[in-house]
């Protein structure tokens, strides 16, 4: 593994502006030839060594933007309080939307009711909050429709000092699990929204989950062209097709769901390619399944890690925060990663930071390609497609999830990306924020589901889907 260089850039105005920031940071990694490519176990270090290098790019060049930040400045910057994080309450964004689309501000704290598991909670504090639309510099989808299929770049702004940024924006691309399909078609309309959908005073970052980073800069130019260079790094995934062929969805229902269809249908399939008897066909769909279950359980933990670390560093920001994550998702199927997922929404929540979703994928399709159709069955194959689309509709809930319960919004089903990314960098301008009192809720560490109605009609809820409950003060932690 090389990590190339950090290079930093502060340019101060004569009005003690925020510096603009900018940083470059590179990450190569290289492996063994000698090992055998499709190696499970290889490709979780390497993700691993990967994933820890580029959060370690990302924690140093947040800590230097924040560091240089509260130096220049004289006064703190108007805006929402600090939240301290605490057990004793959960923080629950939501946003009211009219029949056009348009966020709702007039509604008052009795109009809103909670089901905490079905029983009606107290809601201990209630605000809301208007915050001001940005403005982008120019209409990307009006200049696409006067020169069709021309991305004009923004005109020169006039010399002046830059303005104190309004808005932080990160555009956080999950290159560990898009495919080069879809990477494609979202990098032309990624590099076409940034022609206009940023105002002047804006400062925006391009991160990769692999780790590379733009840093904060006002510079669309550097922004695009971080965006053009991504590439697909599918580290958890084999290169070509093993026998047995078990993915993170399939081992989930072999070996914590127990579906008998699911190891019928694997262990079918492996006697295909296996030339073995249906026993040793079972074990060897054991072993791969318990190998894509660990693999797949630390790709997870570790996208949702990074995402965390992303959320808490920019929750000391000043202004508007929103990430954007675009990702064709991934699946939170392990308590463990819904716990973790559930954290982070909390974490959002207390820290002012709106995430905003946008699958990648696009209006995808469910259907198996030729080469992923088995030589077994009819059967066999319907069951695949079946089970592949739950996976792919699962691989949603962490996008909906985010979104819902930071007062975002979802962009999915829709192969508009464009548009998609362009509605992403604008927040609602209202936003309500409920805050639940935890002292009569029992500290069993359960997950507890959570709905948000009002009592208007023609209206549209966007919430918090759940929280997890403290643990019982005297439970002991399993090693």
């Amino acid at each position: 593994m090389e990590l190339a260089g950090v290079h930093l850039g502060e340019e101060f105005t004569a009005a003690g502006e925020i510096p603009q920031i900018e940083e470059v940071v590179s990450r190569t990694f290289t492996g063994s030839e000698d090992e055998h490519p499709c190696s499970w176990i290889k490709m979780s270090l390497i993700s691993r060594r990967a994933l820890a290098t580029g959060l370690f790019c990302w924690v140093l060049f947040l800590s230097v933007h924040l560091s240089a930040q509260q130096s220049n400045e004289t006064s703190p910057q108007s805006g929402s309080p600090q939240i301290v994080v605490t057990v004793n309450d959960v923080v629950v964004p939501v946003v009211v939307r009219d029949s056009q689309g348009h966020s709702v501000g007039n509604l008052k704290k009795e109009d809103f009711q909670v089901l905490d598991k079905k029983t009606p909670q107290v809601i201990s504090e209630f605000s809301m909050e208007r915050r001001v639309e940005v403005q982008g510099i120019g209409a990307t989808h009006d200049s696409a429709n006067a020169n069709p299929g021309v991305s004009e770049a923004p005109a020169p702004a006039p010399d002046r000092p830059p303005a104190t940024p309004e808005r932080f924006l990160v555009f956080l691309f999950d290159d560990l699990h898009v495919t080069p399909s879809d990477l494609m078609p979202l990098q032309k309309a990624a590099t076409k929204m940034l022609a206009g959908s940023l105002a002047e005073s804006d400062l925006a970052a391009v991160v990769s989950m692999s780790g590379t980073s733009t840093g904060m800069t006002r510079d669309r130019a550097k922004l695009q062209d971080a965006i053009m260079k991504l590439q697909p790094h599918n580290l958890y995934r084999p290169v070509r097709r093993n026998c047995p062929d078990i993915g993170y969805y399939d081992a989930d229902r072999i070996l914590n769901k127990f579906d008998p269809m699911a190891t019928d249908v694997a262990v079918r399939n492996t006697l295909v390619c296996c030339d073995c008897d249906r026993k040793t066909a079972l074990i060897w769909v054991q072993n791969a399944a318990r190998e894509a279950l660990q693999v797949g359980d630390q790709d997870v933990l570790n996208s949702l890690g990074f995402i965390a670390e992303i959320v808490r560093k920019m929750g000391a920001m000043p202004g508007q925060r929103t990430l954007i994550l675009v990702t064709p998702g991934f699946l939170t199927v392990t308590p463990e990663a819904v716990a973790e997922e559930s954290q982070i929404v909390d974490l959002a929540a207390h820290s002012n930071v709106t995430i905003n979703t946008v699958d990648a994928r696009g209006l995808y399709t469910t259907n198996l390609g030729a080469s992923e159709r088995s030589r077994v069955s009819i059967l066999a194959d319907r069951t695949a497609s079946e089970y592949r689309g739950y996976s792919m509709g699962l691989s949603e809930e962490v996008m909906a999830e985010f979104a819902d319960g930071t007062g975002g919004t979802f962009f999915h089903n829709s192969n508009d990306l464009e548009g998609g990314l362009e509605a992403v960098t604008v927040v609602p301008e209202y936003e309500y924020v409920l805050v639940l009192s935890l002292q009569n809720v029992k500290k069993d560490g359960k997950y507890h589901s959570l709905k948000v109605t009002v009592d208007k009609a023609g209206l549209t809820v966007v919430a918090r889907r759940g929280y997890f409950a403290p643990k019982p003060e005297n439970s002991k932690t399993r090693k």
